[in-house]
């Protein structure tokens, strides 16, 4: 018996969206990063890019549970000699909302080429209106 290798290319990928309203953070990103990955398929494999699209709508909305939402740091360094910053929570949503659900999402993916590979796949906006209407996502629920 032969083993099947899925090749780039087997499987036509779908489009789903997802209303980021009153859902915890990091259980969204869990969910998204599994469907971005493709591990939800039954032709999974860990080195072929057989995920799907994701639109996340009302990125603005999203929660964190607990006392996190104040206590939340993001931390970056800007390159330039005592450069480190932190940012909070608050301060990050306050900003640039979208950011924040990239960001964990990010993590839970591979830090590699496939990795940078499939966060491309991945689009967030903070209002309800988006710009893929034509591609006709799927609506997904957690």
């Amino acid at each position: 018996m032969k083993t099947y290798t899925v090749k780039p290319g087997d499987d036509q990928p779908v489009w789903y969206i997802v209303d980021a309203a009153d859902l915890v953070l990091g259980r969204l990103s869990s969910h998204i990063a599994q469907i971005l990955r493709g591990k939800h398929k039954p032709i999974f494999s860990p080195h072929v890019d057989a995920g799907d699209f994701v639109v996340v709508i009302n990125a603005h909305k999203v929660k964190l549970t607990g006392n996190k939402a104040d206590q939340k740091t993001y931390f970056y360094h800007t390159g330039y000699p005592q450069g480190a910053k932190t940012v909070t929570f608050r301060m990050a949503m306050a900003k640039n909302p979208a950011w924040v659900i990239e960001h964990a999402v990010k993590g839970m993916l591979p830090h590699n080429r496939l990795g940078r590979q499939l966060i491309k796949k991945l689009k967030v906006y903070n209002g309800t209106e988006h710009p893929h209407a034509a591609q006709k996502p799927a609506e997904l629920r957690f």
